[in-house]
Parts: structure tokens; sequence; C-alpha cells
């Protein structure tokens, strides 16, 4: 059984990943009825917080359906993460974490996310800056280290675990490679066979299949894995790793009228979170994900992508329910 401080996950939860612009409340909805077992909101300014900006709170809300659920913060100052913290802990998730893996260039010229592997004692300031904020077990997101030449995992793990930290996600890339070439999962390994540490270490990087998913809990021995843009468009694939991890079958791919039904939820959820402008803007870049590989859809998209009315993208996708069969 896989425990963060007091929360049972299983024996091999599947994490939905924290991602900016896609894992908002209406997309873990769709991951939380598909099998995913803890998720992570989008990541959250710690300078954000204080200030109080309307975007950095808005992504503070949680529901009692995704529970567990983790609030993810970032920063590069120790008190402005202190404070932070302390406004996290009274929306009362289940779990507070700390990015220090985003790539992006606007936030690691702030000093914050993945730029925090270059200075490993900041790091652990930050972190105890956390820690001691909150009675919430604290757990952290990170990479393999800022390039190449400074690879710092497994001492990163073992000084995250000294100060408290409860679990690890560990994504297979350095900063300097983005999202480019192929996720290298051995030191994840490594940090896992470490006798010294203690807490779940799970990995993240490339899991885009239910095979892949068998093949690198067998290999790296990890707790359990965090998955991020292989969900996107396609939450299904929480229960399709779950139902192969168990069986060794495969589970029949959604149907059609899943996909249009998915995306329909996805849609009303946005509207019933966001304004309804904001929910229709944000929607468009999900339908071309939702459809992926669905033969003469480009007519649909094209309709999805250009209507800013909603009862007439409603009308689509029913109509792509009742319709598209008989066309394609």
């Amino acid at each position: 059984m896989v425990k963060i401080g007091d929360i049972s996950l299983g024996n091999f939860p599947l994490l939905l990943a924290p991602m900016e612009d896609v894992s908002d409340p209406p997309f873990r909805y769709l991951c939380k009825i598909h099998g995913a077992d803890l998720m992570y909101t989008e990541f959250i300014s710690s300078e954000g917080l204080i200030r109080d900006a309307v975007k950095s709170r808005k992504k503070l809300d949680i529901f009692d359906y995704e529970r567990p659920i983790g609030i993810q913060i970032f920063g590069g100052d120790e008190e402005a993460m202190s404070m932070a913290t302390k406004i996290v802990d009274a929306t009362q998730p289940d779990i507070v974490d700390i990015n220090f893996g985003c790539p992006v260039k606007k936030v690691v010229c702030k000093g914050a996310g993945a730029a925090v592997l270059k200075d490993l004692p900041l790091m652990v300031r930050l972190t105890e800056a956390v820690v001691k904020s909150t009675n919430l077990p604290v757990t952290v997101k990170t990479r393999l280290g800022w390039d190449e030449k400074s690879k710092n995992i497994e001492e990163v793990a073992e000084r995250m675990q000294d100060i408290g930290v409860k679990a690890l996600s560990i994504h297979g890339r350095t900063r300097t490679q983005l999202y480019k070439g192929e996720a290298d999962w051995t030191l994840i390994g490594r940090v896992k066979d470490n006798p010294r540490i203690q807490i779940p270490i799970f990995g993240n990087g490339d899991i885009d299949s239910p095979e892949k998913a068998l093949e690198y809990k067998n290999r790296y021995g990890v707790d359990g894995i965090m998955i991020g843009r292989a969900s996107i468009g396609y939450p299904w694939i929480f229960r399709e790793i779950k139902h192969y991890l168990a069986t060794g079958l495969h589970m029949a791919p959604p149907s059609f009228d899943e996909r249009v039904e998915a995306c329909l939820t996805h849609l009303q959820k946005s509207v019933e979170w966001k304004s309804p402008v904001q929910a229709i803007n944000e929607m468009k870049r999900h339908y071309a994900s939702y459809f992926k590989g669905i033969p003469n859809f480009k007519p649909y998209r094209t309709s999805l992508v250009a209507s800013n009315d909603l009862s007439e993208i409603v009308d689509i996708l029913q109509d792509l329910k009742e319709n598209y069969l008989v066309e394609a």
C-alpha cells in the first residue's frame, strides 16, 4: 500500500501531473472518473497568491469529489513560499506540492521551478519554509537536474526526504531538454533503489500506453506513475492502464460517443467553473485532442473552433453523435 503521510493511494497509484492551462477542475473531473488516484492543481505562483491575484486565487478551487487532491505552488523566495503555503493550507487540500521542475522560461527567469535545481541549498530552504508552514504532507515534483552535467536528483531525493518531504515525483528529463528527446528513467530507478529512500517515488515522462506503464513499473520499481501529456484529450488512459496491470488485457478504446460525451462534459464543467466566454475560448485547444485519429473530423473541428456560441457548439457536438458515423 502506497501512502503519502496518512493518505492511502492503493498498491500502484496513477497520478495526474499538474499542467498549466490543462489540469483545471473540469479536466480533473474527467480524469478522476476514469481512474486517477491522486491529482494536482495547475501550479500556482506564491507571489501571485500573496498579491491576491485573481488567476492565482482561482486555481485554489478544489472539490470534495477530487480527493485526495494536492495544490501545487512555485516560487524562489522563502518568505513568499511560507506565506503562500499558509494561504493554501486554509483551503484544506490533502497535500501541498512544490514545483521544482517547470522548465518554462518565464518561471525559470524568476529563479523558480527547475531553476532551483541549480541551487540545492536554496531548494532545501524553500522546502523547509513550506514544511514548517503546514501540517499537511508536502510533496515535491522535480527533474533529473538542470542539464546533462548536473543531474543531481539522487542527492536531491535524500535532502528532500531528510527535511520532511513525504513523496517525490521525478520527471525523467533535465531542464535544458524541456520535453524533447526520450525521458531517461534510469536515475529515477536509482533513486528508488537507494536504501536510504523510504518515501514513495513516482516516475513521470513519456508514459503513453498500458504496455509502457507495466514495463516501467517492473523495470524501475517505482511506487506509482504520474501521467501528463498522454491524458490530454484522453482521460481514459488511467482506466486502461489499471485494467492492463490487473489483467494483462487491453480494454476496448473509448467509443466515438464516449469521446463526444467527454468533450461535452469538459465544456459544460468549464462553463460552470469559468465564464462562458473563457470556457469556450479555452476549449478550442482541446477539440483536436479529444478526436485525435478520427477520420474526416477536420470540418467539425473547424466549425467548433470558429464558433463562439455555446448552444451552437453543443449542437455541433450533438450532431456529431447522431450523424458522424453515417457521413464518415
